[in-house]
């Protein structure tokens, strides 16, 4: 069964699904440890999406505790935020960019600290590969 995207029905699975991946758990050590490692998700709207979409997921050591859809970035505390317009999370989803040349080319933002990002590639790399394993309902 397909899953929709962008809803909380999808970033939950994710959760779920991220939970049980190993190599983001090996990957994903020290994570949020002694920081802020949460992030939103800002999906923006363009001529496909018709308004934004906000994820929040609580991540440290290897784990997602907390995975919802939110109504703002204002309604967590968050460290990171990577924000991209929906048809590049689209992309992102299927295989097409990966979060790391996504961010870096300017497709993605990303306010928080660049340097634990980096130091923690693999970790993201690992994230997005388990959003791809989802069948998902691009409703827009």
């Amino acid at each position: 069964m397909s899953v929709p995207f962008p809803s909380d029905e999808w970033i939950k699975e994710w959760r779920e699904r991220l939970n049980d991946n190993d190599e983001y758990a090996e990957k994903g050590q020290g994570w949020g440890v002694g920081f802020n490692g949460d992030f939103i998700f800002h999906i923006r709207a363009d001529d496909k999406l018709p308004e934004d979409h906000y994820f929040y997921i609580a991540l440290e050591d290897g784990t997602c505790s907390e995975a919802r859809e939110i109504n703002a970035p204002d309604d967590v505390d968050a460290g990171f935020v990577y924000r991209g317009d929906y048809s590049d999370w689209v992309d992102l989803n299927r295989g097409d960019i990966g979060p790391i040349d996504g961010m870096m080319s300017g497709i993605f933002d990303i306010d928080g600290d660049m340097q634990k990002v980096l130091q923690y590639s693999e970790a993201a790399v690992a994230m997005t590969e388990t959003g791809r394993e989802i069948e998902t309902d691009y409703q827009y």
